[in-house]
C-alpha cells in the first residue's frame, strides 16, 4: 500500500508541490555537486587539450593553420627514434620493476624483525625527487671520479662512458628508472601478498606441495590482478619517461648520439613537437575513454 506524506500536526496529506518541491531541492543539489568536480576537470583537462590541438596546426611563423606541423613530425628521424626508445623502456623496465619488487616482497614477507625497516628502506627511493636520484647516479656514473668506475678500475676491468657511448646510455637510465620504481612495485605485492588467505598454503601443505607449488598453484593466480595493475602503472610510468633523461643525458655536455639512444616520446614532447605529438598520444587512448 502506497504511503501518504501528513502535514505536522494535522494530518492531512501533504500537498503534492511540496513532495516536487523537496525532490527538485535534491535534484539542483546533486547537480550542483556534480557540476563543480566537472568545471574543474573540463579547466585543467578538456579545455587545455582543445587549445593544444588547436595550436598543433599553428604555423611557426606567421599566422593561419597548416599541416606541417604533423608532416615534419612523423617525417623525423628523431621522433621515430625517440618512439622505439619508448617502447624499450617500456619491455626492458617494466618486467625488472614487477620481477624485482615480487623478489622483495616475497623475501620481506619471511622476515619476523625490522619488516617495517625493509619496507621504508626499499620504498624510500620511489618517494624521493627523481631530479636528485638523477644527479645522484650521474655523479656515479661519470667516466672519471664516478664510483661505478673506481670499483671496476679495483677489479682491474676497462672504466665505461655509460652516459656518453650510444650502446649504454639507454640501458644507464633504464636502471635507474628500474631501482626507482621497484619499491612501488615491492609495496602493491606485499599488499597482495598480505590479503591471500593462509588456509590455502596450509590446506595444500597437508596434500604435500612443495614451495615451488605453493607458489605457482596459490600465489601466482591470486596475485593476477595485482600483477595486470601493476604492469599498467608501469607501462603507463615508462612512456611517460622524461625527468631522468633530461638530467642524465640532456647536459650540453654529453655526445649528441648518447642523448638520442636514451631520449623518449616525451622528451620529443617536451623539447620539440609538444601540442603535435600531444595529440598523437592523446588520439589512441579516446576508444578506450569513450568505451569506459
Amino acid at each position: 500500500m502506497a504511503r501518504k506524506m501528513y502535514e505536522a500536526g494535522t494530518g492531512s496529506p501533504a500537498p503534492a508541490y511540496s513532495r516536487l518541491t523537496l525532490e527538485n531541492k535534491k535534484t539542483r543539489t546533486a547537480y550542483t555537486f556534480l557540476a563543480l568536480p566537472l568545471l574543474f576537470f573540463l579547466g585543467i583537462r578538456i579545455a587545455p587539450t582543445l587549445y593544444a590541438f588547436a595550436m598543433s596546426f599553428f604555423k611557426q611563423s606567421g599566422p593561419g593553420y597548416t599541416l606541417s606541423n604533423y608532416e615534419e613530425m612523423f617525417t623525423s628521424q628523431v621522433f621515430w627514434r625517440a618512439i622505439a626508445n619508448t617502447l624499450l623502456y617500456v619491455v626492458i623496465t617494466v618486467p625488472f620493476q614487477l620481477g624485482i619488487g615480487l623478489v622483495l616482497a616475497l623475501l620481506i614477507g619471511r622476515v619476523n624483525r625490522f619488516k617495517g625497516f625493509y619496507r621504508t628502506f626499499y620504498f624510500l627511493p620511489y618517494i624521493t625527487s627523481a631530479v636528485a636520484i638523477s644527479w645522484v647516479w650521474r655523479l656515479m656514473y661519470d667516466q672519471d671520479n664516478g664510483i661505478i668506475n673506481i670499483f671496476l678500475k679495483g677489479l682491474h676491468l676497462p672504466a665505461q662512458k655509460w652516459l656518453h657511448d650510444p650502446q649504454l646510455a639507454l640501458i644507464s637510465v633504464s636502471i635507474v628508472i628500474i631501482w626507482q620504481a621497484s619499491g612501488f612495485s615491492m609495496l602493491i605485492f606485499m599488499a597482495g601478498l598480505e590479503s591471500i588467505s593462509k588456509s590455502y598454503y596450509e590446506a595444500a601443505r597437508i596434500d604435500g606441495a612443495s614451495r615451488w607449488n605453493l607458489f605457482w598453484a596459490i600465489t601466482w593466480p591470486l596475485l593476477n590482478p595485482t600483477i595486470v595493475f601493476l604492469s599498467v602503472t608501469g607501462v603507463i610510468g615508462a612512456l611517460q619517461t622524461f625527468t631522468q633523461i633530461a638530467n642524465m643525458t640532456g647536459a650540453a655536455g654529453e655526445k649528441p648520439a648518447a642523448r638520442s639512444t636514451a631520449r623518449s616520446a616525451s622528451w620529443y614532447m617536451y623539447t620539440i613537437k609538444a601540442s603535435t605529438i600531444l595529440i598523437c598520444r592523446l588520439l589512441p587512448r579516446l576508444p578506450s575513454f569513450c568505451f569506459y
